[in-house]
C-alpha cells in the first residue's frame, strides 16, 4: 500500500506514524506531506528518513490511502484533490463530518456503512469517539432518550501551539500573545471554552458532540447537551456523561454489556479506588469507562464516566482503524475503476 499522511508534522500526524508502525499496517511507500513552509524537512517512520512533500507531488504519486490531519480548510481544498487520483480519503478534521453524503466512522460502532463508493472517510470529533464507545450498546440496548455531558479535555487536543504554551507556562515563563493558543493561561487552570462560540453560545466542539453522536448512532431523536471544558492534562480526555433511556435497565446488564463492547474497558473498582484517568490512558488505544451508577434522580439515567487519549483512539489510532477495516473487508477499489461505480 501507498500511504500518504497529510499534516505529517503535526501532533496528530506524528502519532499516526507512530501508530501505524504498532500495528504494522501494511505500508509499501510512505509519503509524508505538510504545507510549503514544512516542505524539505524530514521525518521518520520505521527507522527510515523521508523528505516531507508537498500536496502536489503527493497526488502526482497516487497514493492508496491519504489519511488527513491538517485542518478543515486544508480538507476542503486537498481532499477531494486526492480522491480524484484514486486514493481514499480519511479525514480528522471537521471538513466531512456532517456532509450527508460522507460517512462519520467509529469502527466498533458503526463500520458496517462503509462501501467500495466511500472516497472520502470523516473520522470523528475525539471527544465523541470515546462517548459513543460507550454509548452504542447501551442505545442499542436501552434507546437513549437523552446525553447530557461535560468534558474536561487535554490542551494536546489543540495541537502544537497549545503544547508549547503550557510548557512555557509550566516553566513559569509568560507566553507572547502571539504564542497563546488560548486567551488565557491553561497552566494550573480550566478554560470552558473548547472551539469558538456560536450564535446559540454554545462553542462547536459542543455541537460537534450533539450532531456527531446523532449521526454515528443513527438517530436524531437523542437529546445532547454538552460543555466542553479544556483543562491542564497531557494524557487524554476524560467525561462525565449522563444517559437517560427510554426502556428500563438492570445496572449489572448495563455493566456487561459495556464489559463485551469491543475496545472498551471498564475500569470500576470502588472497594479498591480504581476508575479511568488520564494517566492510565496515555498511550492506549482502548477507551476506559467506570463510576458505572444510576442517576437516582431520574427514571431509567445512567452515570458513566469515560476516559481516552484523544491523539490516539480520540484521532490516529481510529483512522488508522478505518483503513485497516476497509482492507480487511476490501473495500479498496482498483485505482482502475471509475470514481463511484
Amino acid at each position: 500500500m501507498k500511504i500518504a499522511v497529510v499534516g505529517v508534522t503535526g501532533l496528530v500526524g506524528g502519532v499516526m506514524c507512530k501508530v501505524m508502525e504498532e500495528r504494522n499496517f501494511p505500508v509499501g511507500e510512505f509519503l509524508g506531506v505538510a504545507s510549503a513552509r514544512s516542505v524539505g524537512t524530514e521525518v521518520k517512520f520505521r527507522g527510515e528518513t523521508y523528505p516531507v512533500i508537498g500536496m502536489e507531488e503527493a497526488i502526482a504519486a497516487r497514493p492508496d490511502i491519504a489519511i488527513f490531519s491538517a485542518g478543515g480548510g486544508t480538507s476542503l481544498e486537498w481532499a477531494p484533490k486526492f480522491a480524484a487520483a484514486g486514493a481514499v480519503v480519511i479525514d480528522n478534521s471537521s471538513a466531512w463530518r456532517m456532509d450527508p453524503g460522507k460517512k462519520l466512522v467509529v469502527p466498533e460502532v458503526n463500520a458496517n456503512v462503509l462501501t467500495k463508493e466511500d472516497k472520502i472517510i470523516a473520522n470523528p470529533n475525539c471527544s465523541t469517539i470515546q462517548m459513543v464507545m460507550a454509548l452504542a450498546p447501551l442505545h442499542q440496548a436501552y434507546q437513549i432518550k437523552r446525553v447530557v455531558v461535560s468534558t474536561y479535555q487535554s490542551f494536546t487536543g489543540t495541537g502544537m501551539k497549545a503544547v508549547k504554551q503550557y510548557q512555557l507556562e509550566s516553566k513559569g515563563f509568560k507566553p507572547k500573545p502571539e504564542e497563546m493558543a488560548y486567551h488565557y493561561p491553561i497552566f494550573e487552570n480550566c478554560l470552558p471554552h473548547c472551539d469558538t462560540f456560536l450564535d446559540n453560545a454554545y462553542t462547536k466542539e459542543e455541537m460537534k458532540l450533539v450532531h456527531e453522536t446523532r449521526k454515528i448512532l443513527g438517530d436524531d431523536s437523542i437529546g445532547v447537551s454538552a460543555t466542553a471544558v479544556r483543562v491542564p492534562v497531557h494524557g487524554g480526555h476524560s467525561e462525565s456523561v449522563n444517559v437517560e433511556f427510554v426502556h428500563p435497565f438492570e445496572l449489572q446488564e448495563a455493566r456487561q454489556l459495556l464489559e463485551q463492547m469491543p475496545g472498551l474497558i471498564v475500569m470500576d473498582d470502588l472497594e479498591h479506588n480504581q476508575y479511568p484517568m488520564p494517566l492510565f490512558a496515555k498511550n492506549r488505544d482502548e477507551v476506559f469507562v467506570g463510576r458505572i451508577r444510576r442517576d437516582e434522580s431520574v427514571a431509567n439515567g445512567l452515570n458513566l464516566w469515560i476516559v481516552a487519549d484523544n491523539l490516539r483512539k480520540g484521532a490516529a489510532t481510529n483512522a488508522i482503524q478505518i483503513a485497516e477495516y476497509l482492507l480487511e473487508h476490501k473495500l479498496m477499489a482498483s485505482k482502475a475503476e471509475p470514481v463511484g461505480r
